[in-house]
């Protein structure tokens, strides 16, 4: 499978979203970074990293030491409300890339054989479950183009067209403002029904 260069307006920040749409390991990160925590700043995120560390290569990172480097995603404006448990998160990611796919996060997707091989392997990845995989692959498949035969019905709802259920469908500010209150709504019923 291979991806298309897209252009992603996901943190509504000129240079993030120009890091997250060239780089596929700033991107990992960005997705990672997407819980209990504005999308946008989250997928701010990697340019924040990027300004302080130096480099998203994920060998560097992953022999970053700990300590230093969770410092860095600390620092305000943090790269995330948990910024130092997510620095060891994204130094645990690097270093799955580093293992599996010898350092190229892209591989995730451009060598699975299929859709349901790229969910699996987007669930191996530290910190990614099954939601948060398939939100990642429908937004590979909606914004970069990977939509290997059946990737549609693999992922389930997240892949339906014309809908703006997560990030995968924000394409604009417009579109951002409607998965946020997308969201809001779906928390208000569970905590409705939960009552």
């Amino acid at each position: 499978m291979t991806s298309v260069q897209a252009n992603l307006t996901i943190a509504q920040d000129p240079e993030a979203d120009a890091l997250i749409s060239r780089d596929p390991f700033a991107l990992l990160i960005a997705m990672l970074l997407d819980q209990q925590f504005p999308m946008e700043r989250a997928f701010a995120g990697p340019a924040k990293l990027l300004a302080r560390f130096g480099t998203l290569d994920p060998v560097r990172v992953a022999e970053a030491d700990p300590e230093a480097f969770a410092d860095l995603a600390a620092t305000p404006p943090a790269i995330h409300r948990y910024g130092r448990a997510m620095a060891g998160r994204i130094q645990q990611v690097a270093a799955h890339v580093v293992e599996h796919y010898d350092g190229d996060a892209e591989a995730i997707w451009t060598t699975a054989k299929g859709p349901d091989e790229l969910i699996r392997r987007l669930v191996a990845l530290p910190g990614f479950g099954e939601q948060k995989a398939r939100i990642f692959a429908a937004l590979l498949g909606k914004q970069l183009g990977v939509r290997p035969r059946g990737w549609r019905e693999a992922i389930g709802p997240y892949a339906a067209p014309g809908t703006f259920r997560s990030v995968a469908d924000v394409v604009d500010a417009e579109s951002l403002a409607k998965v946020r209150a997308f969201k809001q709504a779906a928390k208000a019923a569970a905590k409705a029904s939960a009552q």
